[in-house]
């Protein structure tokens, strides 16, 4: 093959310290194709050239990188590739820290220990009509999901006589690793008549934008820092509620909540920003 001494395959699984049974499934995932198969016996031969993409598809194996991803990187070139790695790897980063603290509240909820102490209060809301986006989604969906549409519902309030109170998610079944909800994102309004304007022509995009009134509720809250709405930090809090509410003989009424009363965006970590909420009667 133009001149290029090719290399049988376990002489390039040598090289590329891979295995030929990795080499031949690599081969059908489209990852490292070799340069010659034979028709009548399904030999292969690699390009010595090809060494390099087969150590990296080593390499990045050796971070669990999906296959499906792994093909996607050793396309592209050297910067990108780079990039593309380094969002991965935060990523994992990012789900490691969570189940460690995840581990870490489980830990304390199994030994009895409190490591936060909540001052649970209670708050009458009036009714009010809210704009709003509900989905199924499942837990590692939620922390791109909330702003995005608290955003798309606060720009659409600006139609509607502007933001009449703070915007919440309403939590109508459990979202897990393994619950799908739905979730409901709720942005009040000032002008009822524009905001059925604005919902009976606001469609497509795959996003439904709905109105509906929000009767008046008592509820039963907690406050929490910027930091401690990560999950699962989050989870002590929604429990302390919970355990206030039974402790003082009341029933929860409705779904829970999280109301965001202040700018997330300006706030710092230390900075309350979010109430914890139950209705109560």
């Amino acid at each position: 093959m133009d001149g290029v001494e090719l290399l049988t395959i376990g002489e390039f699984a040598a090289r590329s310290r891979l295995s030929p049974k990795a080499l031949r499934l690599y081969d059908r995932l489209g990852l490292l194709t070799p340069a010659r198969v034979d028709a009548a016996t399904g030999y292969r031969w690699y390009r010595p050239d090809q060494v390099e993409r087969a150590r990296l598809v080593a390499l990045l194996r050796q971070l669990d990188m999906p296959l499906a991803r792994i093909a996607e990187v050793v396309v592209l070139p050297g910067e990108r590739a780079a990039a593309e790695v380094a969002a991965y790897w935060t990523d994992i980063e990012e789900r490691h820290a969570v189940r460690s603290a995840l581990a870490a509240h489980i830990r304390d909820r199994l030994s009895g220990r409190r490591t936060h102490m909540y001052e649970v209060r209670t708050v009458d809301v009036p009714e009010q009509a809210v704009l709003t986006e509900r989905r199924h989604l499942l837990a590692d969906e939620l922390p791109r999901w909330i702003p995005a549409a608290l955003g798309r519902l606060t720009g659409a309030a600006g139609e509607c006589g502007g933001v009449a109170g703070a915007p919440f998610v309403v939590y109508h079944a459990a979202v897990s690793p393994d619950s799908d909800g739905p979730a409901e994102t709720c942005v009040p309004v000032a002008d009822v008549a524009a905001a059925r304007s604005y919902v009976s022509a606001a469609t497509g995009g795959g996003r439904t934008t709905g109105l509906r009134v929000e009767p008046a509720r008592r509820l039963a809250y907690v406050r929490i820092t910027k930091a401690q709405v990560a999950h699962p930090q989050i989870l002590s809090a929604f429990e302390a509620v919970e355990e206030w509410i039974a402790g003082q003989g009341l029933s929860v009424s409705g779904p829970c909540r999280e109301v965001y009363f202040a700018d997330w965006d300006a706030a710092s970590a230390s900075d309350e920003v979010c109430d914890i909420a139950f209705p109560v009667e």
